[in-house]
C-alpha cells in the first residue's frame, strides 16, 4: 500500500510505496507500471531538491523518455538509470540517511534489475519518512519492516536472579 505525504514546507507530495510493487508491478504490466514509477521517483526527487536548495534533477520526462524509445539504443537508458541512483544517494544524504551504495546498486541491476527498483525505492521510503508528513486525514506510514524490533522488558525475578551470586 502506497502512503501519500507532503515534503515538508512545500505543497509537494510523495508517496511510500511498497518495494515489492516496484520490483513486481513492471513484470505483470509489460513495463507500463516501471515507466510510470519512473517519472513519479524522478519527479518526487526533483522536488525534494527544489524543497532543500539542491539540484536533484530538472525534468522527470527526459528521464522516461531515456528509458523508452531512449533504452532501444541502450545508452540512454543506462544514463538514466546511473543519474537516477545518484539522485537517489543525493536525497538520502540530504535527509541524513545512509546512502545507496553504487557498487550493490550496479550489482543489482547488472543480475536482476527489479532488485535494484525495490533497493532504490526502500532508500526514498526511509528519505520520505525523514522528510515528509502525513496529508491532514492521512495515517503516516508504518516503521520499516527492515528494523529489527526491540527486545521485551525482562521480568523482575530475571533481574534478581542475575544480581545475585550464585551460591559457593
Amino acid at each position: 500500500m502506497a502512503y501519500e505525504m507532503k515534503i515538508r514546507g512545500t505543497e509537494s507530495e510523495v508517496k511510500v510505496r511498497s518495494p515489492w510493487a516496484a520490483a513486481l508491478l513492471p513484470i505483470v504490466t509489460l513495463g507500463i507500471y516501471h515507466l510510470v514509477w519512473w517519472y513519479r521517483i524522478n519527479r518526487e526527487l526533483r522536488d525534494y531538491g527544489q524543497a532543500k536548495g539542491y539540484d536533484l534533477g530538472q525534468n522527470p520526462t527526459n528521464s522516461v523518455l531515456a528509458l523508452f524509445p531512449g533504452g532501444l539504443i541502450v545508452v540512454p537508458a543506462l544514463v538514466t538509470y546511473w543519474r537516477g541512483v545518484k539522485r537517489v544517494m543525493g536525497a538520502s544524504r540530504l535527509a541524513g540517511n545512509e546512502p545507496v551504495n553504487g557498487w550493490i546498486a550496479l550489482i543489482l541491476y547488472l543480475l536482476l534489475a527489479p532488485a535494484l527498483w525495490a533497493y532504490l525505492q526502500v532508500s526514498l521510503n526511509d528519505v520520505w519518512r525523514k522528510e515528509a508528513e502525513a496529508l491532514p486525514g492521512q495515517e503516516a506510514p508504518p516503521e520499516s519492516d527492515l528494523n529489527p524490533q526491540p527486545l521485551p522488558p525482562e521480568p523482575p525475578e530475571a533481574e534478581q536472579q542475575q544480581q545475585q551470586p550464585p551460591p559457593a
